[in-house]
């Protein structure tokens, strides 16, 4: 599986498992088709988000300005978490490239806006960062 579309489906279990309070492993065998099977990087992503949402969805809400964290659309929401948890803890992937990949998956799963309002709030979270 390449990894833009492990990310669209880690992206996928992480809007479900916000939704509907569902196990990771069964988000993700609901986003996998037929025959396909369990990819490394879509459970790195899943798992690894999870397992650091505390501290992530922390990090995402001091970098909200004139928002909170639980007015967040969902669709905002796992896609924040997944961009950021790569660019915390996946040292292999450069920082641009989550940030373009969160911001495509926002438009294609979110409002109008929702493209240049994760890159905002990415773009102010990435200074934290150095790679």
């Amino acid at each position: 599986m390449k990894r833009r579309l492990a990310r669209e489906k880690a992206f996928q279990s992480l809007f479900q498992i916000e939704v509907s309070d569902i196990e990771p492993k069964v988000a993700m065998g609901h986003v996998l088709e037929e025959g396909e099977r369990e990819d490394e990087f879509l459970r790195s992503l899943v798992l690894g988000t999870m397992a650091h949402k505390e501290e992530i969805d922390t990090l995402i809400e001091q970098h909200l300005e004139n928002w909170s964290f639980s007015r967040l659309a969902n669709v905002e929401k796992a896609v924040l978490r997944l961009a950021v948890y790569e660019m915390k803890f996946e040292a292999d992937i450069p920082i641009n490239v989550s940030m373009n990949e969160a911001i495509e998956l926002a438009k294609v799963f979110g409002g109008e806006e929702s493209g240049r309002f994760v890159n905002g709030v990415l773009v102010k979270i990435t200074k934290q960062f150095s790679k």
